[in-house]
């Protein structure tokens, strides 16, 4: 498993990076295939709690499984074991649910190496001096495999998004899910030009 630890206030001590890479190494028991990790570590002030770490850990596994967990406490040692410990309770569930399930549905043929391009779009201004409102602060590419529309429901749930993106099986297209405020789900399917 090839681990990337990030921190976004201040330096991770060595000690610090045994014990997160001690841990997640823990999860290959559950899902053996785990391909990288990446761990963010931030500190901050909060005024009731003092100094509070927060830890993000997001596992990449095989067949393009995505799972990501974040979790704050007041000292990161056991930010870290919380993480840990919803990690592997969200390899178990989806264990769970995709041995369950009849795997009797193939996949139509499609290139496995499909990466979508992230599109950012800038508004175009003639005024030089009106600052933007909102800018693009985090651009994340990602790489597209054929899911049928409950695995892609699924991978959404592990990954806690209100929305996600991928290539439909069914259809051959490239589609987005969405979750809806009464708790369904939605899609988006583009009509090709």
């Amino acid at each position: 498993m090839e681990l990337t630890v990030k921190s976004r206030s201040g330096k991770i001590t060595e000690r610090q990076h045994r014990h997160i890479e001690e841990k997640l190494s823990k999860l290959g028991r559950y899902m053996g295939a785990i391909t990288s990790a990446t761990v963010e570590v931030h500190t901050e002030q909060h005024r009731n709690a003092g100094e509070v770490s927060r830890v993000q850990v997001t596992l990449v596994g095989e067949h393009g499984v995505i799972l990501r967990a974040e979790e704050e406490a007041s000292d990161l040692y056991t930010a870290v074991d919380k993480v840990q410990q919803v990690l592997q309770r969200q390899i178990k569930r989806y264990k769970e649910k995709y041995w369950r399930r009849e795997r009797t549905r193939q996949p139509s043929v499609f290139p496995s190496e499909l990466e979508a391009d992230i599109l950012v779009a800038e508004l175009d201004t003639d005024q030089d001096d009106v600052p933007p409102q909102h800018e693009v602060i985090r651009t994340k590419q990602l790489t597209l495999r054929p899911m049928f529309t409950d695995d892609a429901i699924e991978q959404m749930e592990l990954l806690g998004h209100n929305f996600f993106v991928f290539h439909d099986a069914d259809s051959q297209r490239l589609s987005v899910l969405y979750r809806r405020r009464d708790g369904n789900y939605g899609m988006i399917v583009p009509d090709p030009v």
